[in-house]
């Protein structure tokens, strides 16, 4: 059986024929900061409030042949939403918003990805808010893959979706062009 294989396996590399690639593991990168995820919301229909999380970790599995196997794993620190206002970091984890005392972590969990044949595709899956779950669509593009200076191998990409605030059960007394929110995903793995 073994003798069968490296012949099978000589064969293919001597055809040229690429064998089944596997999909390789990643570790967001929120350690070095090369992974954010940011907000803005509409204040009022003057101006924009934007902001971050600070606080988050996630998975994700990417094989540059198989791009449909793609899968996504994310937890948020719903408490360390940032808008670089302190009082209004307070309003925003308060019942009126995120009620961060009830649900103090958000989740986003894939259930598939279609790609488009330019490095981008459609990520499919279910993000937990504010204790309610909704499936959602993050429109990605990979920026790039390859070796870093340090000896490992990182991916990186990045997505964006909008969120409409009464699906996930915040208010929307804003204003009628205060009723979403524009997320902006900047997510860089190292390869495990």
């Amino acid at each position: 059986m073994k003798t069968q294989l490296k012949a099978a396996l000589l064969l293919a590399s001597t055809m040229g024929l690429a064998l089944p690639a596997s999909a390789a593991d990643y570790t967001i990168d929120t350690r070095g900061a090369h992974a954010s995820i940011n907000f803005k919301v509409n204040h009022l229909g003057y101006s924009f409030v934007v902001g971050r999380f600070d606080t988050f970790s996630g998975d994700f599995s990417y094989d540059q042949g198989a791009p449909e196997a793609t899968t996504v794993s994310v937890k948020i620190d719903a408490t360390s939403v940032n808008s670089n206002h302190a009082e209004r970091d307070k309003h925003i984890r308060s019942k009126d918003f995120l009620a961060v005392d009830q649900y103090p972590e958000a989740s986003f969990s894939s259930s598939k990805y279609e790609a488009n044949g330019d490095e981008g595709g459609k990520l499919y899956g279910q993000l937990t808010l504010r204790g309610v779950t909704k499936d959602i669509v993050i429109d990605v593009t990979k920026v790039g893959e390859g070796k870093d200076p340090w000896g490992g191998y990182r991916a990186g990409f990045v997505g964006s979706t909008e969120l409409v605030m009464k699906d996930f059960g915040i208010p929307t007394n804003l204003g009628p062009k205060s009723t979403t929110v524009a997320m902006d995903l900047v997510i860089e793995g190292i390869k495990k």
